[in-house]
């Protein structure tokens, strides 16, 4: 029980996963609203469900490896996968209040 006790919550890791940006939008990949699921378990490893803005997005493998650097430094993470889906597709309706203030400081429309 103990070892438990140090994993992240799900609250934690996508507190992580805010430093992690789409290169081409000033805005983190949780208030984009591109991250759809983080699953801690019990052996210490992390699934994240996310999506792109757009299928063949070229940033994907960058994505991909900040969002696992991001939550490997938790303390407790024995490893992360990240596992991109295309359904539901993403669009700006899924953003956090957070990010379309951000995405209207930079001037887009949302």
């Amino acid at each position: 029980m103990e070892a438990e006790a140090k994993l992240p919550t799900k609250e934690e890791v996508l507190e992580a996963l805010k430093v992690v940006y789409d290169p081409e939008i000033p805005v983190n990949i949780v208030d984009l609203g591109l991250v759809y699921d983080v699953e801690v378990h019990e052996n210490g490893v992390v699934d994240i469900t996310m999506t792109l803005t757009a299928i063949g997005c070229p940033a994907q493998d960058v994505v991909k490896a900040d969002a696992e650097m991001a939550v490997m430094r938790l303390p407790g993470v024995q490893g992360v996968n990240v596992e991109f889906v295309w359904t539901p597709p993403w669009t700006p309706a899924r953003m956090t209040e957070e990010g379309k203030r951000m995405m209207r400081m930079f001037g887009f429309n949302v």
